[in-house]
Parts: C-alpha cells; structure tokens; sequence
C-alpha cells in the first residue's frame, strides 16, 4: 500500500493550514516548490473537469466507489506529474515569477585568522 508521503519541500501547502516555511529555505527553493505545487493542482482541476464527461454515466462502470479511486487517482497522478515535472508547468511558471526575486548574495566567508607559528 501507498502511504502519504510528504513532499520533499521547503513549502507544504494543506488547505488547513494554509502554506509553511522551513527555516532555511530560500526564497528561490519555496518559489520553486510553490510552481509544483500550483502544477499539482492544476493538473488535478484539469482532470476533475476531464472526468466530469462521462460517456458511460449510468452503465457498468459507475459508481460513487469508483468516482472516489479516481479522484485519488488522479491526486495522486498529478502530484507525480508536479514533482517530476512532466508537464514543465512548474518550472515555466519558477523561471517567469524568478525575475521579480532580488538577487541572492552569498554568505559573506568568515574572516581567516593566521594561524600561529612557532617562531617569534
């Protein structure tokens, strides 16, 4: 069986709590994760609309248990689809959205001490 996995992400977005931050992140990783996450429910609206055609609406195949699996089902699919980005939706939308971040300045190295030597 397939648990929930929690995605490997700086930002998780559940509609209880809206969207966390993991202390760390930068804002070009949570940007990143936000696109896949939009793709995600993108591709899942896009399916649910999809669905929504049914061909076969009173016949062998119609039921609220199987409407229920591929609703999961296509959850599933798009959160997949997000992550490994086989739309290229997320990555369009981070390099679009990107130009309005300020640019990042690395860390500012510590100052090295000399090391001490033996002779004085």
């Amino acid at each position: 069986m397939i648990g929930p996995s929690a995605p490997p992400s700086s930002l998780i977005l559940s509609p209880e709590k809206g969207m966390d931050r993991t202390p760390g992140a930068t804002a070009r990783e949570e940007l990143a994760q936000a696109a896949k996450q939009f793709e995600a429910i993108f591709v899942r609206q896009m399916l649910a609309e999809a669905r929504k055609t049914h061909f076969d609406k009173d016949g062998i195949f119609s039921s609220g248990a199987l409407d229920t699996f591929r609703q999961m089902q296509d959850e599933r699919f798009a959160e997949i689809a997000a992550q490994t980005g086989a739309l290229g939706l997320a990555s369009v939308i981070e390099a679009q959205l990107a130009r309005h971040l300020p640019p990042e300045v690395p860390p500012e190295p510590a100052p090295e001490t000399p090391a001490p030597s033996g002779e004085r």
